[in-house]
């Protein structure tokens, strides 16, 4: 176990020529604190990272050319030990290029990949001890959009389970849509929703990343190319969305180039989070749990350059901000009453940071 008063975090990085690719830190819960306790060896460029959901693997989508000579990615399973300690268990190829985010269901039954740079996403079964099984299925999505750089095809960036693991929400960029499927949880696939096969953002916003509410209300899609927000209405019954409102995630002032990455809601479910690369900052709203309307509260510098990814501890009194070019991790105390964050001062350095997982880590509130 960590040390009383703090808590483990993995982070994903970017290699280059390295092989220790996942870093294991150390959150001091009380001053914001982090420090490096070990490096994971001969893994590359893991993008991006999850848990299950008894806390006992980590699994790593790894962009890598190719795998036991097929094009492509991986997905690696590792044991979580003592202290974070990771032993890879497991290991397959995820069925597309750039596998840049994973998502497993709440029954442990099942790991969904999204692959970036084919537009695909893949499922596959866990076995005993938290191992992969070969990919059950792959879905192709297809179609374009209207920037001819960036949405010439699909690009799924996530695929992110509703609450209860009933449904799979999968955000394309280069589609300019949010696909819903249905998931069966023992055959470990997909089908797509049978009433509302996908939902609409406008049309070049890109979206990204996809959070739900913990009131299980309402979901937030962050948009990379449009440096939007899309809020919706969800019915966790029927697993559909519909739209609310985009609200913009960069000062009116801000004139410069910048594109969206991730988006995070603290515990209470107050106020909603995004970060912005390119103006390098958190954006932070107040949430009408009700309407799911955004009223932005300001922006906060991370730091550092290009803020790919942040976390926000179980506690939801810390926000860590990874910020990939500048190589560095900044830690900053979120306000209870305002959802204001402060940096705390405390700097680590870790080559190219891309991803973040706390262990244990949050879960959605159990309504069963």
């Amino acid at each position: 176990m960590p040390n009383p008063g703090t808590i483990p975090v993995f982070v994903g990085t970017y290699t280059d020529d390295r092989t220790e690719g996942i870093h294991i830190l150390q959150l001091d819960t009380s001053t914001g604190d982090l420090s490096t306790m070990a490096k994971v060896a001969d893994v590359r460029n893991p993008f991006f990272l999850a848990t299950c959901p008894n806390n006992k693997t980590l699994y790593a989508g790894c962009c890598i050319d190719e795998f036991e000579n097929e094009p492509g990615g991986s997905v690696r399973s590792y044991a979580i030990g003592a202290n974070g300690a990771l032993t890879q268990t497991s290991e397959q190829a995820s069925k597309g290029a750039t596998p840049c985010y994973l998502s497993v269901d709440s029954t442990n039954r099942c790991v969904l990949v999204a692959n970036y740079s084919s537009g695909n996403i893949a499922a596959f079964s866990i076995h005993p001890g938290g191992k992969l099984g070969p990919a059950s299925q792959v879905i192709q999505h297809e179609g374009s959009s209207v920037d001819e750089v960036r949405q010439e095809g699909p690009h799924v960036h996530s695929i992110v389970l509703s609450p209860d693991s009933r449904f799979a929400f999968a955000a394309d960029l280069g589609l300019d849509k949010i696909m819903i499927y249905q998931l069966d949880f023992d055959a470990g696939k997909l089908r797509p929703h049978g009433t509302q096969p996908f939902a609409q953002t406008p049309a070049g916003a890109g979206p990204r990343h996809m959070t739900f509410s913990p009131n299980r209300l309402l979901a937030f899609v962050i948009n990379e190319i449009d440096n939007t927000i899309t809020s919706f209405n969800f019915d966790e019954s029927a697993g559909t969305l519909e739209t609310v409102e985009t609200v913009s995630t960069l000062p009116d002032n801000f004139n410069g180039d910048s594109g969206t990455a991730d988006i995070h809601f603290e515990p209470s479910g107050r106020f909603l989070y995004g970060s912005n690369r390119g103006h390098d900052s958190i954006a932070i709203y107040a949430v009408d749990g009700a309407s799911g309307r955004l009223q932005t509260r300001g922006h906060v510098l991370t730091g550092g350059q290009n803020p790919r990814s942040f976390a926000i501890d179980p506690s939801g009194n810390f926000l860590l901000a990874a910020n990939q070019s500048t190589n560095d991790i900044h830690t900053f105390r979120i306000n209870q009453d305002d959802g204001s964050l402060a940096p705390t001062g405390h700097v680590v350095e870790i080559q190219a940071p891309v991803s973040m997982q706390f262990h244990p880590s949050p879960r959605p509130p159990d309504r069963s």
